[in-house]
C-alpha cells in the first residue's frame, strides 16, 4: 500500500508550559537545549526528508520559536491542547506523506530506531509502525511511523481528548481498523523499565548525568550506549525511584466508559 515512500518528516511535540517541568524542551545538556538535541540526532536519519517542531500559538513558547531559527529547524505553531491536530498540520504544512511522531521529552532518541522501523514500515502493507505497542525497549527512545493520510482519517473519528493529546494513540488501541506492525526489542534492550524521558526535575539531573558521561567522548552515542551506562551504574537509577508517569491507556478508557466510543 505505502511502497511509494513520498516524503518522510519527523515532528516533535514541543511546549514551554509543561505542568511538570515548564521549560523542559530548552533545558540544556552539555552547553545544548534539549530541543536542539532532538533535532540534531534525528536530522543524522537517512530516511528523514524534514524536521519540523510542532509547538503552539501562545506566547510563551516564543522561545522555541526563535531556537528553531537559530539552528534552521521548520517549526509549526497550532493548537495546544489538540496535539493531534498541530501534528497532523505541522507535517502538512511541509507536505508530507508520512510522520514519524516524537515527542520533545525524549532526549536519548536514536535515529538509528528511525532508520528501522521506517525500513520494517515500508517492508509490507503497514498503516502504522513502532517500538511501543509493546512495552519492551526502554521509555525515551519511543519511534514511530505512519502515514499522514491514517492520520487525518483519526482527526474525523475521535473527539476523545485523550486520543487528541496523545496524536496516535487511536490507530494502536484499535487493531481491528489498522493494521499494526510492532518491533520488540532484543535481549540487549529489552529493558522496558528503564525510563529515560524528562518529565520530571529527576529526569533532568538523570538524563544530565548521561549526557555528560557520554557526549564529550561520542556526540553520536547510541540507545545502547545509553542503556549500557544505566546498567553498569545503578546509582543513576536511583534518581527516578519516586518518580511518577502519567497512564494515559487509563485515561482513555476512562473518557469511552463515560462519553462512548
Amino acid at each position: 500500500m505505502y511502497k511509494n515512500r513520498g516524503k518522510i518528516c519527523a515532528t516533535i511535540e514541543a511546549r514551554m508550559t509543561s505542568s511538570r517541568l515548564p521549560g523542559k524542551v530548552i533545558m540544556e545538556f552539555c552547553g545544548k537545549p534539549n530541543l536542539q538535541h532532538i533535532v540534531e540526532r534525528l536530522k543524522k536519519s537517512k530516511y528523514i526528508d524534514e524536521v519540523v517542531v510542532a509547538t503552539t500559538v501562545n506566547d510563551e513558547d516564543d522561545p522555541i520559536v526563535e531556537l528553531c531559527e537559530n539552528i534552521g529547524c521548520k517549526y509549526y505553531r497550532g493548537s495546544e491542547d489538540d496535539v493531534l491536530l498541530r501534528v497532523l498540520e505541522a507535517a502538512k504544512s511541509v507536505n508530507a506523506d508520512y510522520i514519524v511522531e516524537i515527542t520533545g521529552d525524549c532526549p536519548v532518541i536514536d535515529w538509528r530506531h528511525v532508520n528501522k522501523i521506517s525500513e520494517m514500515f515500508f517492508s509490507g502493507d503497514y498503516d502504522y509502525a513502532s517500538n511501543t505497542i509493546e512495552r519492551s525497549f526502554p521509555r525515551g527512545f519511543d519511534t514511530q511511523i505512519f502515514p499522514v493520510s491514517v492520520l487525518e482519517e483519526v482527526n474525523t473519528i475521535t473527539r476523545n481528548p485523550v486520543d487528541r493529546e496523545h496524536v496516535s494513540i487511536y490507530i494502536y488501541t484499535h487493531p481491528e481498523k489498522y493494521k499494526l506492525l510492532s518491533w520488540r526489542a532484543d535481549e540487549t534492550m529489552n529493558y522496558p523499565e528503564i525510563e529515560i524521558t524528562l518529565d520530571t526535575k529527576e529526569d533532568y539531573i538523570f538524563i544530565k548525568e548521561i549526557y555528560e558521561r557520554l557526549y564529550p567522548l561520542n556526540n553520536d552515542f547510541t540507545s545502547q550506549d545509553v542503556v549500557d551506562l544505566v546498567l553498569e551504574n545503578p546509582d543513576l537509577k536511583k534518581i527516578l525511584k519516586n518518580t511518577h508517569r502519567k497512564d494515559p491507556f487509563k485515561a482513555q478508557k476512562e473518557w469511552e466508559e463515560k462519553y462512548g466510543k
